[in-house]
C-alpha cells in the first residue's frame, strides 16, 4: 500500500463527497453484476434454449439476458457520470488548495523550487490525477469487482475446474508487483524531467525578446532538445516497462483460458459437463482475464498517478519560513512609517557567502525620506524585501511603529506599507482592476482619483475604454511608464504609512521620467518613504541618504553634507554628474 500512498492522502478530498461516491459504488456492484449475469444467461441460452429445442424456452432465456443488459446500461452510464463528476470536483478542489498554499508561502521557496516547476505540478500533475480519478480508478475499481465475481461464479460453475484458475493467478500477480514498482520510479522521474522542460520553455520564451537580440536561438534549440530527449528516454523506459508488464499479464492469463477451454471440452465430451456450463465457464474465464490484462495496464497509471499525487502534496505540506506568531503584537492606529533597523544581518539560502546584510543599524522617522544608495550588490533590495518580510534577518531586528517585525501578522504589515519596484507587475485585466489591487474594497470614484494624482489621465483618455481597457498580462499593451503610473496609482489607494519604492525611474525615458516623478512627490508628501536609486539626482532632495556597501552603512547624511566629505557617495556623485556634464 505504500506504493499508493499518494493516491490514498486524496482519501481526505473524497470524504466531503461521499454520498456521490456512494451513489457511483452503487452503480458500479450494479455493472459489474449485470455483467457476471449474463453469463449465467448465456448458459440459459444454450441450456434451455438450444439444447430443449424449443422456442418458448429460448425466447425466456433470451428475455432475460435483455434485461440484465439493459440494467447494465443503466448502471454504466450513472457510475460514468457520477465517477467523472467526483474527478473533476476533486481535481477542483486540489487545484484550489495549491494554490491557496503557494499564496501563503514565502518568496524563498520560489527561489529554492522554480516557478516553472511549481507550475508543471499545479498544471500537468494536477491533470494526471484528474484522468485518473475519472476514469482509471473507476476502471481498477470495476475489473477488480469483475476478477472477484468471475472467481465466484468459475467456483458455482464449475469447482475443479476454478481451483487449478485460482491457482494460477499467484502466477499473473507476481509480475505485477515486480514491474509496478518500477514503473512507480520511472514515473516519478518522467515528471520532473517533464516540469524541467515546462520551466526551461517559460523562462526562454518569458524572454524571448532577448534569445533574439543575443542570436541564442540555436543553443536554445540544442537545449530544449537535449532536455526533451531526456524526458522521451525516461518515459520510453516506463513505457517499455508497462509494455512488459501488459504482455505478461495477457499471455499469462489467455493461457488459463486455453488451458480451461482444453480441460472443459474433455469434461463435455465425457458428459460430466454441460455445454452451457461450459459456456459459462469460459465467459468467466476470459473476463478474469480480461480483468487481470485490465489492472495490469492501469496499475501502470495508478503508479505514475501516485508519483502525481506525491509531488502535489509537497506543495501542500511545505510550511511557509514566514508565518503569523501565535499571538500577533497589534500595529499602533493610526500607522506613522516609523523604521528601526538594529544590528540586521541576513544571508540567503541560495547564497549564503557574502552575506547581503552585515549588522545594519538605521533609524527612518515617521514622515522621512530616506534614500537608498550604494553599488549592485550592497544590500538595498535586500532590505527592502525584510521591510516586507518577505524573509526574516539571521540576526538583528526590525521594528515598524515600535513593534518588532517578527512579532506582528505579516499580513497586518504589508497592510501598511506599498511598493513602486523598478519593474511594476501588472496583472491580465483592465486598468481599474489593476489599481483596485492596493484596495480590493475600494469604490470606483476613490478608484479615479487614485489614477488622477498618478497622472494616468492624460494616455487613460486616449483609451477605448477608459480605465475599463483590458491591458493583456503583463500590462503589455502598455508602455514602461503608464505602466508605472499604474503601479504608483496603485499605492495612492492604498495610502500606506510606508512608502517602499525600489528603482522606480530607472529604466524610463526623459519625459516619461518627469510624469512619474510628479506623481511620486505628490505620493510621498507627508509619508514616511524608503527609496533606492542608483541615479543620485532622483534622491538628492531626500531628507537623508544612507550609502550602503558591501551589506554594510557606511554613512548616513544630506546630499550636501556626504557631497561634501571623501566617502562612496563623494565618489558616486562624481563619476555621475561628471557623465552628466
Amino acid at each position: 500500500m505504500r506504493r499508493f500512498g499518494g493516491l490514498l492522502r486524496l482519501s481526505g478530498y473524497l470524504r466531503p463527497y461521499w454520498r456521490q461516491a456512494l451513489v457511483a459504488g452503487t452503480a458500479l456492484i450494479v455493472a459489474a453484476a449485470s455483467v457476471l449475469a449474463i453469463g449465467q444467461g448465456l448458459r440459459l441460452v444454450i441450456d434451455q434454449g438450444f439444447a430443449n429445442g424449443t422456442g418458448a424456452a429460448l425466447d425466456r432465456a433470451l428475455m432475460i439476458t435483455a434485461g440484465v443488459v439493459l440494467v447494465l446500461a443503466v448502471a454504466s452510464a450513472m457510475r460514468f457520470y457520477w465517477v467523472m463528476w467526483i474527478g473533476e470536483r476533486v481535481a477542483a478542489d486540489l487545484r484550489r488548495d495549491v494554490f491557496e498554499r503557494l499564496l501563503d508561502l514565502d518568496p524563498g521557496f520560489y527561489l529554492r523550487n522554480g516557478v516553472g516547476e511549481i507550475q508543471s505540478r499545479m498544471t500537468t500533475d494536477t491533470a494526471l490525477l484528474q484522468s485518473v480519478l475519472g476514469s482509471t480508478f473507476s476502471m481498477a475499481l470495476r475489473n477488480a469487482l469483475l476478477l472477484i465475481g468471475t472467481l465466484i461464479m468459475l467456483v458455482v460453475t464449475q469447482p475443479t475446474l476454478s481451483a487449478m484458475v485460482i491457482i494460477g493467478i499467484p502466477v499473473v500477480v507476481a509480475p505485477m508487483l515486480i514491474y509496478g514498482r518500477r514503473v512507480r520510479r520511472l514515473s516519478r522521474l518522467s515528471q520532473d524531467r517533464i516540469a524541467e522542460v515546462g520551466s526551461y520553455a517559460g523562462e526562454t520564451l518569458g524572454g524571448i525578446e532577448t534569445v533574439q537580440a543575443f542570436v541564442h536561438e540555436a543553443e536554445d534549440r540544442r537545449v530544449f532538445r537535449d532536455r526533451v530527449e531526456d524526458a522521451f528516454s525516461i518515459a520510453i523506459q516506463r513505457i517499455r516497462q508497462r509494455a512488459g508488464l501488459n504482455a505478461v499479464a495477457l499471455l499469462l492469463a489467455f493461457a488459463g483460458v486455453a488451458f480451461v477451454l482444453w480441460r472443459g471440452g474433455n469434461a463435455v465430451i465425457a458428459g460430466t459437463m454441460s455445454a452451457g456450463e461450459l459456456s459459462a465457464f469460459v465467459f468467466y474465464a476470459v473476463l478474469a482475464a480480461g480483468a487481470v490484462g485490465v489492472l495490469s495496464e492501469v496499475a501502470g497509471e495508478l503508479f505514475r498517478a501516485s508519483g502525481a499525487a506525491e509531488r502535489l502534496f509537497e506543495l501542500l505540506d511545505a510550511v511557509p519560513a514566514i508565518r503569523p506568531p501565535a499571538d500577533p503584537v497589534a500595529l499602533p492606529v493610526p500607522g506613522r512609517g516609523e523604521v528601526v533597523i538594529e544590528a540586521v544581518e541576513y544571508r540567503y539560502p541560495t547564497r549564503p557567502d557574502p552575506p547581503a546584510l552585515a549588522g545594519v543599524d538605521l533609524e527612518i522617522r515617521a514622515g522621512e525620506t530616506v534614500a537608498l544608495v550604494g553599488p549592485s550588490g550592497a544590500g538595498k533590495s535586500t532590505l527592502i524585501s525584510l521591510l516586507l518580510r518577505f524573509h526574516d534577518p539571521s540576526a538583528g531586528r526590525l521594528r515598524l511603529d515600535g513593534v518588532d517585525l517578527r512579532d506582528a501578522d505579516p499580513a497586518a504589515l504589508r497592510r501598511r506599507m506599498a511598493l513602486v519596484a523598478q519593474e511594476p507587475v501588472l496583472f491580465t485585466g483592465t486598468i481599474a482592476g489593476n489599481i483596485r489591487f492596493g484596495d480590493p474594497a475600494a469604490a470606483r470614484e476613490k478608484i479615479l482619483e487614485a489614477g488622477r494624482a498618478a497622472n494616468c489621465e492624460g494616455f487613460v483618455e486616449a483609451l477605448p475604454d477608459g480605465y475599463d481597457t483590458h491591458i493583456g498580462p503583463g500590462g503589455v499593451q502598455l508602455s514602461g511608464g503608464q505602466r508605472q503610473r499604474i503601479a504608483i496609482a496603485r499605492a495612492i489607494l492604498r495610502d500606506p504609512a510606508l512608502l517602499l519604492l525600489d528603482e522606480a525611474t530607472s529604466s524610463l525615458d526623459a519625459e516619461s521620467e518627469r510624469q512619474v516623478q510628479t506623481a511620486l512627490t505628490r505620493l510621498m508628501a507627508k509619508r514616511t518613504s524608503v527609496v533606492i536609486a542608483h541615479r543620485l539626482a532622483t534622491v538628492r532632495n531626500a531628507d537623508r541618504i544612507a550609502v550602503l556597501e558591501a551589506g554594510q552603512v557606511r554613512a548616513v547624511g544630506t546630499h550636501d553634507q556626504l557631497l561634501a566629505g571623501d566617502g562612496l557617495y563623494a565618489h558616486l556623485a562624481a563619476l555621475q554628474f561628471q557623465s552628466i556634464a
